[in-house]
């Protein structure tokens, strides 16, 4: 028997099937991503397992207790499925060692004095005990939702659901609170993840669920998802990929600034953090100007294409450029030409940085492939 037991779980909004005999076993320790578009039920599955959306039939049980039972006690069951929303829900108007000492103390007769001392130490887990007396709104929204997810942990509970934890925060805070749920991974905490951000369900969950069609529509082990899926729509979501092109036809008419700005703009849209933005740039300024200086020697008309490729559910950017003109390797005229090293020291740099680069002619033309 799991930890966390879910049989035939149905819920409508009116005309609207969102979810439909939903089954799962999830096993104690066991850290499971929920992953999908959007609209595919994933939080509302969520919701479902502690009665905050209550489902249409079916079954939830936790630790062998069912908290959809007719008489079942659902306030006492569902403490037992600590919770952590988008927008924090702090109450405003305690500091932060209340927030937490609130639901224990009340719910759980934990005298005060423990309780203070249970949250100091999860603060202190998750580098805010130097916090304990601010009031929420002084918090960035990084620091309100590792507070948010201490005041769950502070009713020691069997499973921990996590409804996009980072969804409402700033891109340069999603990674403080990422560590903290990395943090509870490590130390065997059961945990449901509904996320967007796929790199971290790949590193940390044990199973994926794909969310599709009413249900759970594929499942299996990151690598068997992201690296193999078997369906349709997962193949489809798994490999979604976005595109920016830009060519290059007269050396004379080149704009370094205009391409500059068209890869800024394509990294801006897709949420692609700034210094890897910058590294974007920097890799295609070296390679455009070493295919000018070696296919393109002693000629003004060239023809150059860059395609950047970025795989938005596994965060992979690629950079692939093809050149005419002579056939032309930069990373073997890199690490060759020693005569004029300082000509190609951006190139040695390049290597140096990216994940994996490739040079290939094919049918005449230079072809290289680079992962950022």
């Amino acid at each position: 028997m799991g930890i966390l037991e879910v049989k035939g779980l149905s819920k409508s909004f009116g005309d609207l099937h969102v979810l439909h005999r939903v089954d799962l076993d999830v096993r104690e320790g066991e850290r499971i991503a929920i992953i999908g578009g959007s609209g595919c039920g994933k939080s509302v599955f969520l919701r479902c397992l502690n009665l905050l959306e209550v489902p249409d039939e079916g079954s939830v049980s936790i630790a062998g207790q069912e908290i959809t039972a007719m008489g079942a006690d659902v306030d006492r069951i569902r403490r037992e499925m600590g919770m952590v929303f988008q927008k924090f829900h702090l109450f405003s108007h305690y500091d932060v060692l209340d927030n937490l000492c609130l639901a224990p103390t009340r719910l759980l007769g934990m005298g005060r004095k423990e309780a203070e001392e249970k949250a100091m130490e999860l603060l202190s887990e998750v580098g805010l005990a130097a916090k304990s007396r601010e009031f929420p709104s002084v918090l960035s929204g990084g620091q309100q939702q590792r507070i948010a997810i201490c005041r769950s942990l502070m009713m020691e509970p069997k499973v921990l659901l996590l409804d996009e934890p980072t969804s409402a925060l700033d891109p340069t805070m999603v990674g403080e609170v990422l560590a903290v749920i990395r943090m509870l991974a490590k130390q065997g905490l059961t945990m449901l993840i509904v996320t967007h951000e796929m790199k971290f369900a790949q590193e940390v969950a044990d199973r994926i669920l794909f969310f599709a069609n009413q249900g759970i529509y594929e499942q299996g082990t990151p690598e068997e998802i992201f690296e193999h899926p078997k369906r349709e729509l997962t193949v489809s979501f798994i490999r979604k990929h976005t595109f920016f092109s830009y060519e290059i036809q007269w050396r004379s008419e080149f704009d370094l600034m205009n391409l500059q700005g068209g890869v800024w703009n394509f990294t801006e849209k897709y949420g692609i953090g700034k210094k890897r933005s910058y590294h974007l740039q920097l890799s295609c300024e070296e390679l455009i100007y070493e295919f000018f200086r070696g296919s393109f020697a002693d000629s003004d008309e060239v023809s150059i294409r860059l395609d950047i490729i970025y795989a938005q559910a596994l965060d992979r950017i690629v950079l692939e450029v093809i050149s005419g003109g002579m056939a032309y390797d930069p990373f073997l005229a890199e690490s060759q030409d020693s005569s004029e090293h300082m000509d190609h020291i951006g190139i040695t740099f390049l290597k140096k940085s990216v994940k994996s680069f490739s040079y290939t002619l094919e049918a005449g033309k230079n072809c290289v492939r680079i992962e950022l």
